[in-house]
């Protein structure tokens, strides 16, 4: 018997997006975040120091592709929540935001290290290049239909 392995499409890319998506959403739920609001504190906290608020929106907007409005509204949420706290225009991840990230993200880490498990090594740089191949395109297809 001969089986063929699944080929990469975009709905195979969505289904695992949704899956891991979930997972995150499952964790974040319990801890009273967003999906939002964990990318875009993630640069914060993953930052030396203070990042410039249109930056970090641009940012965040384009790797969600989203409108820089609604990230506003997420980075007026997190600060709300003391997560982030602003000096004029710069964003900080504040002691309080970086336990959360740091938490949210150790607990996320255990997981994605079962999800992964037994995969072996080439594969996954054989399907990081696949994915960062079509994310290339896709952009690159999106800016074009915006122009």
């Amino acid at each position: 018997m001969t089986t063929t392995a699944p080929t990469v499409d975009g709905r195979a890319i969505g289904l695992a997006h949704y899956a891991g998506r979930a997972v995150l959403e499952h964790v974040l739920t319990r801890h009273g975040a967003t999906f939002q609001q964990q990318i875009t504190l993630r640069p914060l906290a993953a930052a030396e120091g203070p990042l410039g608020r249109e930056s970090l929106v641009g940012q965040v907007a384009g790797a969600l592709k989203v409108d820089a409005t609604d990230v506003q509204g997420v980075v007026e949420e997190l600060i709300a929540k003391r997560l982030v706290a602003a000096d004029g225009s710069r964003l900080r991840v504040t002691d309080a935001g970086r336990e959360f990230y740091t938490e949210v993200s150790a607990e996320t880490g255990e997981i994605s290290a079962r999800i992964y498990a037994g995969i072996p090594a080439q594969d996954l740089a054989a399907a990081g290049r696949v994915l960062a191949l079509v994310t290339e395109r896709a952009d690159a297809e999106l800016t074009a239909m915006q122009a």
